[in-house]
């Protein structure tokens, strides 16, 4: 009898540890090294798990000391994985700024070069007379282009009214006429006319081409800042629990080999990433404007046609006021009187020539090009922040054949849950990441805002229209740093959050979110030490 209980001992104690041969932790020693720890005090054979914290307790090759290694690892590689993945989305829109930055630049300096050289054909004398208001011109341009606090409308009006006052000057030296009878002649300048209809259609469409310009420029530079500091949000404890789980408690478990099911790993990644895909509606929105603005900037009235063309309406109207001087200084007589006769005898300055280019109305084939890289980005890059936790598990999850033999956090097992949604309110029942959703990430907040303070602004831009918001915060303004040089970015003004709603938050209770999914039972000691008392009572009979 006593032979009897003896066999079923051992046969039992076999169920209960498998091999009587202890397990060796050769495989993650090596694999600890490799990582850059110091091999002291790591096991050569598997330990009783009861000190870990995030693994499971039972048999590992982990001490607490390497777990906490590997949870500080955890989060460094996961860190740097999501600002990698932002960091190369940046240089995407880095370029594509640049690219459309470049452009613009230099069509407005090809047209300032053509007003001169064909100003200087066509006008002569007249040209040394107001070149300098064409040059301040071009620079209001450049400076509301690049930011600075410019009325674009203004500075159209004051470069007619400056034109008026060299013009009307240089094209009657025989009389003297000084600021107070200028001042008279600017008043009739807007019943009188001196230059047709050409400031109004040029102020249509200048004004409606370098607003789409600048604000489809702010909007690239703002788009890079926001991925930029929403890819540097700390992650909670709880997130680096549950990568630290799914990445290396296999390790620990001796199952380094076995990938993270798929949908184990979509759960830790939604859940880890929440904050980040709420920005998804704002970022879709000011895509979708952005290529408003692309759609403006290429008809009725190309970027480049409009900007290339200046020159020669600006000849129009200097040759419309030559013709028709002799109508308008009688009409400026009548309302300001006649200016004193000069003494001095000079040449009346004859008339000028056209010699500036016509621009056709289509868009040339570089303009074609950048805006279709950009459009294209644009359409790329809609769903990034939706489509991250995905992007950030193809390199680490199983493959459809291993569903049955994928690490699923505690065993090589299938996976049972079903897969959260996107955003922090649908995680509420991640069976992986605990989380807080009423405590939303401000960081992550604040750009959501920035994004709909762009949006309001191309929404203006698309009806040629322009608006400031002004914001206490110094998150948007100067050149977006983080996007490029200072010397290359487009100067913000200080922008402003409109009035918005806050972010909605659910006020759900916190709870403990375990979940069973059907995996072997754990508590293999204390059924060892059932059947050890069991068979102890029967010896002693």
């Amino acid at each position: 009898m006593g032979f009897v209980v003896l066999v079923l001992l051992c046969g039992l104690t076999g169920l209960v540890f498998g091999e009587s041969k202890p397990k060796t932790c050769s495989d993650i020693r090596h694999f600890y090294n490799s990582k850059g720890f110091n091999l002291n005090g790591v096991p050569q054979t598997v330990i009783s798990g009861e000190h870990l914290r995030v693994c499971s307790q039972d048999y590992t090759c982990c001490t607490s000391g390497m777990e906490e290694n590997l949870l500080n690892l955890s989060r460094r590689e996961f860190e740097t994985q999501v600002k990698e993945s932002g960091r190369t989305l940046q240089v995407s829109l880095n370029g594509q700024f640049k690219s459309f930055d470049d452009y613009f630049l230099e069509l407005l300096n090809r047209s300032e070069a053509s007003l001169q050289t064909s100003f200087q054909t066509g006008f002569g004398p007249l040209f040394s007379q107001i070149a300098k208001v064409f040059q301040d011109l071009y620079s209001d341009l450049r400076r509301y282009y690049r930011g600075s606090n410019v009325n674009l409308e203004e500075a159209l009006n004051e470069f007619w009214a400056r034109l008026l006052e060299r013009l009307f000057k240089a094209l009657n030296p025989q009389y003297i006429i000084g600021e107070e009878y200028l001042e008279c002649v600017a008043k009739q300048s807007e019943t009188l006319k001196p230059f047709g209809d050409t400031p109004r259609e040029l102020k249509t469409k200048i004004t409606r081409t370098v607003i789409a310009a600048r604000t489809f420029a702010q909007g690239l530079v703002i788009s890079g800042e926001a991925v930029r500091k929403v890819s540097q949000v700390s992650l909670s404890t709880e997130c680096v629990r549950a990568v630290m789980k799914m990445t290396y408690c296999p390790h620990c478990s001796g199952v380094a080999l076995a990938k993270p099911c798929s949908n184990y790993c979509k759960n830790v990644m939604k859940g880890c990433l929440a904050n980040q895909a709420d920005l998804d509606s704002e970022w879709r929105n000011l895509a979708d404007a952005m290529l408003e603005v692309v759609d403006k900037l290429s008809r009725p009235y190309s970027v480049d046609s409009v900007v290339l063309s200046l020159p020669k309406r600006i000849a129009e109207a200097i040759l419309y006021m030559q013709d028709n001087l002799n109508t308008f200084n009688n009409k400026v007589f009548q309302a300001c009187g006649s200016p004193t006769q000069s003494s001095k005898t000079e040449d009346q300055i004859k008339r000028g020539r056209n010699t500036a280019e016509e621009v056709s109305g289509t868009p040339g084939a570089q303009l074609e090009k950048v805006l279709s890289d950009v459009s294209r980005m644009l359409r790329d890059i809609m769903q990034y922040w939706v489509h991250l936790p995905r992007k950030l598990c193809v390199d680490r999850e199983s493959g459809q054949s291993e569903a049955d033999r994928c690490w699923n956090g505690m065993s090589v097992d299938r996976y049972l849950p079903e897969v959260m949604g996107d955003g922090l309110a649908s995680q509420i029942n991640n069976p992986e990441v605990e989380i807080d959703i009423t405590k939303p990430d401000m960081t992550v907040r604040k750009q959501i805002m920035q994004l709909k303070i762009m949006i309001n602004r191309l929404k203006y831009a698309i009806n040629g229209n322009d608006v400031d918001f002004q914001d206490t915060s110094d998150d948007i303004s100067g050149s977006g740093s983080g996007m490029c040089a200072d010397d290359q970015c487009s100067r913000d003004p200080r922008l402003t959050a409109p009035n918005t709603d806050k972010p909605n938050v659910y006020a759900y209770p916190s709870e403990n979110k375990k979940v069973v999914n059907g995996r072997s039972s754990q508590n293999l000691p204390c059924v060892s030490l059932y059947l050890l008392s069991l068979v102890t009572v029967l010896l002693r009979r």
